[in-house]
């Protein structure tokens, strides 16, 4: 059976990002069917709503739409229930929960919520500071990270690492390797929190094969051989336990439960560092 398509309007008065965002969360629960997407941002003007709703005519489908100004909002539903369009403020309930249990109305302000604010450059900040501590880079700069990561090839650090920085944690990564020593700056760390990441060697073995294969490298190595990557997971967790580091086991863990377990495990580490002095 072939695959069906349908049209999909979003209207912003912004960037359109929180409307791509939830409609492809919703597109995605649709398998066999797929949307082209019509995106609009920064509609602000009678004028630039007038194009939309001239394109929405031409080729009807759903509208999604983002737009703080009533009378712009009014003007897109009366043209989408000319085209038979069905339309929907994708921010209208939410601020009304919010009304509701705030007991005040919002102050509307088009793109508020991507406003430049002290969080986005702490995110901006740990971001640069994770790319240029992967896999072991700098080392002399991990005193000042939040979060660092240990563990053998292939057990999701980078990616663990700029998830935790784009919530705001600054996160270096450190591999573990064969007869390497690890920094020196790493038994003198005081601030960060150290974390172990482990993984089965069935499922390293199977990562680190299709790695080898998307580079056309030759797979006859210990870096996939079953026993020798057992025995790199053992040695890592006895140095895990030997240092008193906690570990995470991330084999049958998405990024984002990874992520969760170790933000955890630094609410607490946090505590004790203050409490500490």
């Amino acid at each position: 059976m072939g695959r069906s398509y349908f049209h999909l309007h979003l209207v912003s008065d912004s960037t359109g990002e929180t409307l791509i965002a939830a409609s492809r969360a919703a597109a995605a629960q649709y398998q066999g069917v797929a949307s082209i997407e019509h995106v609009y941002p920064l509609v602000r003007t009678p004028a630039q709503l007038d194009r939309v709703i001239a394109e929405i005519e031409n080729a009807p489908g759903i509208v999604l739409f983002t737009l703080v100004d009533p009378e712009l909002s009014k003007r897109l539903q009366e043209g989408c229930e000319a085209s038979s369009s069905p339309c929907l403020s994708v921010l209208e309930p939410i601020l009304t929960l919010f009304k509701s249990y705030l007991g005040q109305n919002s102050t509307p302000r088009a793109g508020a919520q991507h406003m430049l604010n002290a969080d986005y450059f702490k995110r901006i900040d740990a971001l640069n500071f994770s790319m240029i501590s992967d896999d072991g880079q700098s080392p002399e700069n991990l005193e000042l990270a939040d979060i660092v990561l240990l563990g053998v090839s292939r057990t999701s650090k980078t990616p663990t690492s700029i998830y935790l920085a784009n919530r705001g944690y600054k996160t270096a990564n450190v591999p573990i390797v064969p007869r390497l020593p690890l920094p020196n700056a790493i038994d003198h760390l005081r601030r960060p929190l150290i974390v172990g990441l482990i993984a089965s060697a069935e499922r390293i073995v199977q990562i680190r094969q299709n790695r080898l294969l998307s580079l056309n490298a030759d797979s006859q190595t210990d870096y996939v051989d079953r026993i020798a990557v057992a025995e790199e997971i053992a040695a890592s967790r006895r140095l895990f336990a030997e240092r008193s580091w906690p570990a995470i086991d991330v084999t049958r863990r998405s990024i984002e439960e990874t992520a969760a377990a170790v933000l955890d495990l630094y609410r607490e580490h946090r505590l004790k560092f203050i409490a500490n002095g």
